[in-house]
């Protein structure tokens, strides 16, 4: 029998970047885009390489170009490291495994380095494989840490626990990252929300990588290290705009939320250094009457949008940047 499991793109509404700040977020998941693994027993313990893994080309610019979507390394490593840190945790936590091997493949249609956690979505796929092929369950909130766990620890790729979060529940989340919940309990407050309160949102993506994401010139996390006022108050700030939101969604009045997201852009923008392609495409998004920010650190954008008529306005200006605009599924379809 071959379990298949999977786990899909995602966007932070807002809040970001406070989620690695002790601050609060919103995400919901882009089920438009999906990894998949692929999981079923065998004689050996086998990881099998995909597209992004391969190492021959046709010529010299087709791996320069390959460099740039996944650089040096592909998603073997990615699996590697998910199966170390759940035997890992297995053993811990004092679960043992049946003695079965098995063989693991992915794929993955998440789109390379515009922020939509294309690799944790592949760790999350597998980890959801290598649970359900062992009968181990492990709760939500524990999960998104082991999985950042294996980027951090495994890894050494920097990152934070909103993507996990969300991908490991879906739907939408509001996270609360309180510093002292986090010390106590290891993993802080997370809220599913209804996704049917969201209004109308778009997401649009950079598809030929001609800007970078976020530059940093601005060094976010020592200052927030030595106390410095500017960033704190910066981060607090998001974390309000993130409750602020959670409070408009709940009450039903979802249709309030694009200022918010606009504020949170702006003060981004007012703290670090952007790239002038991340801000053409917010402020063209924006030209047409829509809201936009960031979906994480640069290279998407994620905002509301009235009707019909200004989300095909959208395509229509942001399409000659070089991005693909489409409207989020974030439930299920329904069979």
């Amino acid at each position: 029998m071959i379990i298949r499991t999977q786990s899909h793109a995602r966007a932070g509404l807002i809040g970001n970047p406070s989620d690695g700040y002790y601050g609060k977020t919103i995400s919901f998941i882009v089920r438009n885009y999906v990894a998949e693994v692929e999981l079923w027993e065998s004689p050996e313990l086998e990881i099998l390489p995909a597209t992004r893994d391969h190492s021959a080309f046709p010529s010299l610019a087709a791996l320069r170009q390959d460099v740039a979507w996944f650089g040096y390394y592909g998603g073997v490593r990615l699996l590697k490291a998910t199966v170390k840190r759940f035997y890992d945790h297995c053993v811990d936590h004092g679960i043992e495994l049946a003695d079965r091997n098995f063989t693991l493949r992915y794929q993955s249609d998440i789109p390379s380095q515009v922020g939509m956690a294309g690799s944790s979505a592949i760790i999350t796929a597998a980890l959801r494989a290598l649970m359900a092929f062992y009968g181990v369950t492990i709760p939500k909130a524990v999960q998104a840490g082991l999985i950042l766990s294996v980027e951090n620890d495994e890894l050494n790729i920097p990152a934070g626990l909103q993507d996990r979060v969300i991908q490991a529940y879906e739907g939408a989340v509001f996270m609360d990252f309180d510093r002292e919940t986090m010390e106590r309990q290891g993993h802080g407050n997370y809220e599913e929300l209804n996704p049917a309160l969201l209004p109308p949102l778009y997401v649009a993506f950079h598809t030929q990588l001609s800007e970078g994401t976020e530059v940093f010139h601005n060094d976010i996390r020592g200052r927030f290290n030595r106390g410095d006022q500017e960033v704190i108050d910066a981060m607090q700030t998001w974390a309000g705009l993130a409750q602020q939101t959670r409070d408009l969604l709940v009450a039903g009045r979802g249709e309030e939320i694009g200022p918010l997201l606009d504020a949170n852009f702006d003060l981004r923008r007012s703290l670090y250094r952007i790239s002038d392609g991340n801000i053409r495409m917010v402020e063209t998004a924006r030209s047409v009457g829509a809201t936009a920010k960031f979906t994480g650190s640069g290279g998407a954008i994620v905002g509301t949008y009235e009707d019909d008529l200004m989300f095909s306005r959208l395509v229509t200006v942001l399409e000659p940047l070089g991005m693909k605009v489409i409207k989020p599924q974030i439930e299920p379809l329904s069979v």
